[in-house]
């Protein structure tokens, strides 16, 4: 399955907005990379499509995901309750650490296998309840 996508460099830890074509494994294999380091950021999106786009940024164990259903409209998903409503979580939003409240942090593995369930069906409804921003 091919997916369109961007993420931080392995070299620079910055976010590389050159957007690559490949299989789905490939964004996969950069997720893991990330991981081992312990944060980072990537936008995936369907070949066909422009829209809609999924972000995940993620640091240590906690990730939030991001919707870009459309130019300038942006939804953060419902957190899982792995931090509390009120314990802010800052995970790297392309090159900057961006704070958000438990209400939008998720689990890091439920967010990566949401992504990879976006990249098999290239819907975002069924990921959980979106919160426009």
């Amino acid at each position: 399955m091919s997916v369109v996508w961007a993420a931080t460099s392995l070299e620079s830890g910055r976010f590389h907005p050159v957007e690559r074509r490949s299989e789905a494994k490939d964004l996969a294999g950069r997720f893991n990379d990330l991981r081992s380091r312990g944060q980072g950021y990537v936008e995936v999106r369907s070949p066909d499509r422009d829209f809609p786009v999924l972000a995940l940024a993620f640091r240590d164990d906690h990730a939030v995901v991001h919707l870009m259903s459309d130019t300038g409209r942006i939804s953060l998903l419902a957190g899982d309750g792995t931090v509390p409503s009120g314990v802010e979580v800052e995970v790297p939003v392309m090159d900057v650490l961006a704070a958000f409240t438990g209400d939008f942090v998720l689990d890091v593995d439920r967010a990566w296998n949401l992504v990879r369930g976006f990249m098999q069906t290239r819907a975002a409804d069924p990921l959980g309840e979106w919160c426009e921003v």
